[in-house]
This record gives structure tokens, sequence and C-alpha cells, in this order.
């Protein structure tokens, strides 16, 4: 979504819930240069070093029962990227 849209604060917000979201957006913006911009908007929203549950479970410590939970954690349909990143690197390398 950076490589399309850019830097945005309402991307980079879909990627506070967790430390993993949080870790795959940082190393993101790091590749296209906006390292700096995502953990600004990261500390700007309270994040600290030692938040590592999710957010989700600390608000609902009873997630385990819910259906949409299991759906999103084991049902989810896989991934197809809109960008063949492959592509690019070799297109970049000619």
């Amino acid at each position: 979504m950076f490589f399309i849209h850019g830097f945005s604060l309402r991307i980079a917000s879909l990627y506070l819930g967790s430390k993993c979201q949080r870790s795959a957006a940082i190393v993101a913006a790091e590749e296209l240069g906006m390292k700096e911009e995502i953990i600004q908007f990261f500390r700007s929203q309270g994040v600290k070093w030692y938040h590592y549950i999710p957010y989700f479970m600390v608000r609902d410590p009873f997630f385990l029962t819910k259906k949409a939970f299991w759906e999103r954690t084991f049902l989810s349909k896989n991934y197809v990227s809109k960008i063949d990143y492959r592509r690019l690197q070799f297109e970049q390398l000619s």
C-alpha cells in the first residue's frame, strides 16, 4: 500500500494492531525510504517498544471464544499480491 499510495497516516493506522503488523509496516516503509515517518507515527500513537501483546487481546480477553477470531486466523483465503515484485526487480536491473 505504501508502494502504490506513498506514506499516509490512514494507511499506517491499519498496522497499529500488533507488533507483527507494525514490524512488517516498518520493513516495508524502510524499503521505500519512509521509515522515519512511520516510526514517528507509531510513537505519536503511544506505541512503546514493549507493546508485544496485540491490542485486541487486551480489549477482549475472551477473544478465543469468538467465531471471527477463528475464521480470521485459520480460515482466511490466501493473499494474492497486486504487484509482481519479482518482475519489478528484474525490470530495475535491466
